[in-house]
């Protein structure tokens, strides 16, 4: 069976793992970033239609302020990001399976106008159409500062990448003839664009989640 590699950070990283050892899996997590919490100003509330998170750590790291939007529709795009709002006292979360776009497409035909999006510092394009969003960076992504990753990936495993950042710093630190030897399993096209060419194999799921990189990474590992 082919080595799995976890490269996204903590809480995010155990719960993959979780879940690849329910399906059999043996997984390691080598995560490339640790999230941390930026000062923020909150905005008054009654300035925007409705919430939008696109990360389970924005939730997780917004800190006391996060409760003022509760009154607010919410919009989280993945289950992972709307459990996450709903443990901390979100009562209804809209949760959307595809992209950005896809819940900003969403909030739009539910008739709202202006949106609060708390993110990272770094964020996935979003086609807004008509909406009009204001990003407010509530976390941070830091390197761990382990210079020695691709020393540690088995030839043949199975690495698992889930944005375009971790791509980017994957590409940066595995060189074109190691690449030939590792399989990729990204969550998106952009976070596979970001990774470069010349790996062994190279996919993404039909929609960017966490169980469907899992079930791809199933049938390679096997």
């Amino acid at each position: 069976m082919r080595p799995l590699v976890i490269l996204r950070p903590e809480p995010g990283a155990g719960k993959t793992a979780e879940r690849a050892a329910e399906m059999g899996l043996k997984a390691r997590i080598i995560p490339l970033f640790v999230p941390q919490a930026v000062d923020w100003d909150a905005p008054a509330p009654d300035r925007f239609d409705a919430l939008l998170l696109t990360s389970a750590n924005a939730a997780r790291l917004a800190g006391e302020r996060l409760a003022d939007y509760r009154t607010l529709p919410t919009y989280a795009v993945g289950r992972a990001t709307a459990q996450a709002l709903e443990e901390a006292g979100f009562a209804q979360v809209i949760a959307g399976d595809g992209n950005g776009t896809a819940i900003a497409r969403r909030i739009a035909a539910d008739g709202h106008g202006h949106v609060l999006h708390l993110a990272g510092q770094t964020v996935a394009p979003i086609d807004a159409g008509a909406l009009r969003i204001d990003r407010i960076a509530v976390y941070e992504m830091l390197r761990t500062g382990d210079d020695r990753v691709a020393e540690r990936l088995e030839p043949d495993s199975v690495l698992l990448v889930h944005s375009p950042r971790a791509g980017e710093v994957l590409a940066e630190l595995a060189g074109p003839e190691q690449r030939a030897y590792l399989h990729l399993i990204a969550i998106s096209p952009a976070a596979l664009a970001a990774c470069g060419s010349g790996w062994a194999s190279a996919r993404t799921p039909d929609k960017p989640d966490d169980e469907r990189m899992l079930a791809l990474a199933l049938r390679l590992c096997e």
